[in-house]
């Protein structure tokens, strides 16, 4: 999975291979959407447990470092607040690493390894390297498949605050499947909405 944002759209020009059709050996216009993919980074990962009611979250683990455009999301108002949100858990990242003993979150990461079968990473867009109005990151979880849950917990550490490119997780000509997330447009009249035209 990958988020992206909507650039604009285009028309490209194809060959059908659709035999018994009309347009079989001919070619067609087509609208196309292009989509632009900054680069996601990597601020996390949630632990679930399987119950008989469904998965349930355990732990979850975040990066020692969070971004500014990250934090952006947790506050509703960011010029009016303290911005103190993961200052403390900082805090305990630091500490932890100046000791020079274990890993720092060592506990919540053991938790995880034994008891969760499933890990999703929390991942955010850059949304400062696209020209969209906003100045917060979208965040999402994204599941990490394959393997034995350590692995799969060791894998997301390794991709703490690290940058995940379209190209590490798709294929050039690969099929996939987009889900569109669109603005909402409030109450309309019947034009707007249902994209009439106006007499």
């Amino acid at each position: 999975a990958f988020m992206s944002y909507k650039a604009g759209m285009t028309h490209i020009v194809r060959d059908v291979d659709k035999p018994g059709s009309k347009l079989h050996k001919k070619e067609v216009v087509e609208p196309v959407t292009v989509l632009e993919s900054p680069p996601m980074m990597v601020v996390g990962f949630v632990g679930y447990i399987e119950t008989p009611r469904g998965l349930r979250a355990l732990t979850s683990v975040w990066a020692g470092h969070l971004s500014d455009e990250c934090k952006r999301r947790f506050y509703r108002n960011w010029h009016r607040v303290k911005r103190k949100a993961f200052t403390k858990y900082q805090k305990r990242w630091e500490e932890t690493k100046g000791k020079g003993g274990e890993e720092p979150m060592a506990a919540e990461i053991a938790r995880a390894k034994k008891y969760c079968q499933v890990i999703r990473a929390i991942c955010h867009t850059q949304v400062s390297k696209v020209k969209v109005g906003t100045k917060k990151a979208h965040v999402k979880e994204i599941q990490i498949n394959g393997g034995t849950p350590e692995k799969k917990v060791d894998f997301a550490m390794g991709l703490f605050e690290q940058e995940v490119k379209v190209a590490d997780v798709f294929e050039q000509d690969e099929m996939i499947d987009a889900i569109g997330v669109t603005k909402g447009h409030g109450f309309h009249g019947v034009i707007t909405r249902w994209g009439c035209t106006r007499l």
